[in-house]
């Protein structure tokens, strides 16, 4: 008869194989964290291009329409950057740990993930083209927030915990809208490499 402790042993290997099934695991904590590294450059950026030399955490009052397709061009590069080096670095992450990539959970996961950003990015280029400048900010992290609590259940709980700092912070930003990029700067930066950092420590290494 099998002592208690190698019955504990099968349950624990059982339970990991399901949670391997049902979650995305491959997901890396450093690209969390190099994503918040590019959102800074580019709200940097953005600050020069948009703002300079009156300082950043001065209340902006007046429109970026001049500015607008310059900041709408180092947005798209930041996302372009942080969704590569996301992919690149799960995919290195997955084939060290004897992993697949493309899997059941990582389809619902992007699946989950795409319908709310897809829907809130064509719901800001709306408001950007009407001329709704001060709420572009704070709609990004809400629905940006709001994809990463859908999309939670397919992998690390810290994703949830991330959702819900970002659409708290867009709530605010929405009340400031005269401080967006210092928001825009902490939601994608700042919150970037925290919950990165944290996720590195606990699940890359």
């Amino acid at each position: 008869m099998k002592e208690v402790h190698e019955y504990e042993k099968d349950l624990a290997s059982i339970r990991s194989m399901m949670e391997r099934s049902a979650k995305f695991i491959s997901l890396s904590g450093l690209s969390g964290v190099l994503a918040g590294v590019y959102a800074l450059i580019g709200a940097a950026a953005a600050y020069f291009v948009a703002q300079y030399p009156i300082s950043p955490f001065d209340y902006r009052q007046y429109s970026i329409s001049d500015t607008f397709f310059q900041l709408l061009l180092i947005a798209a590069l930041v996302l372009m950057a942080s969704l590569t080096t996301g992919l690149l670095l799960s995919k290195r992450k997955a084939k060290k740990h004897g992993l697949k990539f493309w899997t059941a959970a990582s389809k619902r996961l992007f699946l989950n993930l795409a319908i709310p950003l897809i829907s809130g990015g064509i719901f800001i280029l709306i408001m950007l083209f009407t001329g709704h400048f001060g709420l572009a900010a704070p709609a990004s992290l809400i629905f940006y927030g709001l994809a990463l609590i859908q999309a939670s259940s397919n992998t690390f709980d810290e994703i949830r915990y991330l959702g819900f700092s970002e659409i708290i912070l867009g709530l605010i930003s929405a009340a400031l809208p005269g401080y967006g990029l210092i928001f825009w700067a902490l939601g994608f930066g700042v919150l970037h490499i925290v919950y990165g950092g944290i996720m590195y420590n606990k699940y890359d290494k």
